[in-house]
């Protein structure tokens, strides 16, 4: 039996350009678990790997065809308004003859899998939740035309009939999968080495993927050592850790952590990671710098003890600002995942938000600041967040099969702000991605930026205080009118080059 494993076509956003949030970033690894696990289970294996530029969905069906593979797994991606085109992508493949057997795996399938089962008649199955053991045994039973219906954490048609959960429960120990396959090693090298999140965020798909709840577990110091020794023997120089929480909860967390750089430190490599504040000490900070940690992000989200608590996030902004202190006695300059707006949250609490950013000297370069002062919360489909929300009645449900939705604001105030100050980071961040643009991110920021900069944050101050002062003042001007005037206000700082 020949089994292809695919990494399918991505399409950029126009909308969402800036948001990453509509896949946690361990997806771009997926494929290459599942590949690895069936490969090591002996099977004629393939890994196609299409997320590449300038890749399309026609080109992609002239190669499956080719290699008429009887299972067909793919790491299903959302990319927002243009992931229908995936779903014509399957509808064309079987219209061109293509006759095996299509299985789906990853964040966004696990999360709407009975809807997709329900209005997609091309796909066959979905491996909810953890996939790798879910597909070894998809192919061990196509293979020997055995039933697929006791397949642990495996959803067929026939999981319509009924209300019952799919989901696999998850491997306690991660050390058990096989190190992912990977189609290239150039540039930085996307290391796992901890599956799952200890906290419950309620915008956060990860604990829903993997346990409807708060799951942690991490990989040993040895078992992440062996695979980045495999690959540093290859040429791998730079190395990044896509977990949403590196360390991980506690003593155990920072102990083990500890373990890892003393492996990791003799290699020589250079790594990023991502984090959270309340993980963060002076101990850890200097072990890891040591060992070649050169960026770090932490998810700190608000500025606004009120929206934490909203959002069901543990760490507080006083042990944010802390963790970002430690950080650059350290020589790090953290990135910082932010929320500026969330859908309950008050002019107070955005004040907060600018009070915060300021203190911690975090809107002093263009790009930073224009993400900071731009993302508003993401709902998806599986997320607490979504469940509460459609509870209440306040979403406005997009996207195909429904995984996005909008939120209806609790303040029209807050909203009337978030619309004016993302429209000006977007047509900022937009400009910056012109490679003639004075602005363009590669360049070193100068007096052109630092202008655009500082007109981000003081039209920030001046929309919120404009919204405190008269909330009525902001039907005097249409929205058109203002975007108008803030485009004009770019357009003449950018010209000044």
């Amino acid at each position: 039996m020949k089994i292809l494993v695919l990494e399918h076509p991505r399409i950029a956003s126009e909308k969402r350009f800036n948001d990453i949030a509509n896949t946690p970033l361990w997806s771009c690894l997926m494929g290459g678990y599942a590949a690895a696990a069936l490969k090591r289970e002996k099977f004629d294996t393939s890994f196609l790997d299409e997320a590449l530029p300038d890749v399309s969905f026609d080109q992609t069906i002239k190669r499956i065809l080719a290699l008429s593979p009887d299972l067909l797994c793919v790491n299903t991606v959302y990319f927002w308004e243009n992931t229908s085109a995936l779903f014509d992508f399957f509808s064309e493949l079987k219209i061109f003859g293509f006759s095996g057997h299509i299985n789906l795996f990853g964040f966004f399938p696990s999360l709407v899998y009975r809807k997709i089962l329900k209005m997609c008649d091309q796909v066959d199955s979905i491996a909810v939740g953890e996939f790798e053991h879910t597909i070894v045994e998809l192919a061990r039973s196509l293979e020997k035309e055995k039933s697929l219906e006791t397949i642990e954490g495996l959803a067929l048609k026939s999981c319509l009939l009924d209300n019952k959960g799919r989901m696999r429960t998850p491997a306690k120990n991660p050390d058990v999968f096989a190190f992912p396959e990977r189609s290239s090693l150039k540039g930085t090298i996307t290391i796992l080495a901890s599956r799952g999140c200890y906290n419950h965020c309620s915008f956060c798909p990860v604990p829903s993927f993997y346990n409807q709840g708060s799951l942690w577990r991490g990989r040993s110091p040895e078992n992440i050592a062996d695979e980045i020794k495999g690959l540093v023997a290859k040429g791998g120089k730079e190395f990044y850790f896509c977990d949403p929480n590196f360390i991980g909860p506690g003593t155990k967390g920072k102990k083990r952590i500890m373990g890892l750089m003393d492996l990791l430190k003799p290699l020589n490599i250079k790594f990023g990671m991502e984090t959270r504040p309340q993980d963060l000490d002076d101990e850890v900070l200097r072990k890891i710098v040591n060992a070649g940690c050169e960026s770090l992000l932490m998810g700190v989200e608000s500025g606004s003890s009120n929206v934490l608590n909203q959002i069901d996030k543990s760490s507080g902004p006083a042990q944010s600002s802390d963790a970002i202190e430690l950080c650059r006695k350290y020589g790090i300059e953290p990135e910082i995942g932010f929320l500026m707006f969330v859908p309950d949250s008050s002019l107070n609490d955005l004040k907060e938000n600018m009070s915060f950013l300021m203190e911690n000297k975090l809107l002093d370069r263009l790009a930073r600041t224009a993400n900071l002062l731009s993302h508003t919360q993401i709902v998806l489909a599986g997320t607490s967040g979504y469940n509460r929300f459609e509870k209440m009645k306040r979403l406005n449900k997009s996207g195909i099969f429904e995984f996005e939705a909008d939120v209806h604001f609790l303040d029209p105030a807050v909203k009337w702000v978030a619309t004016l100050l993302t429209f000006a980071c977007h047509t900022i961040l937009k400009t910056m991605s012109n490679s003639r643009s004075p602005i363009f991110w590669k360049n070193k920021d100068n007096g052109i930026s630092q202008t655009a900069n500082n007109y981000l944050v003081e039209l920030s101050y001046s929309l919120i205080d404009q919204a405190l002062e008269n909330p009525e003042n902001l039907r005097r001007e249409s929205i058109k009118q203002r975007k108008e005037k803030i485009l004009d206000r770019i357009n003449s700082i950018i010209r000044k080059a």
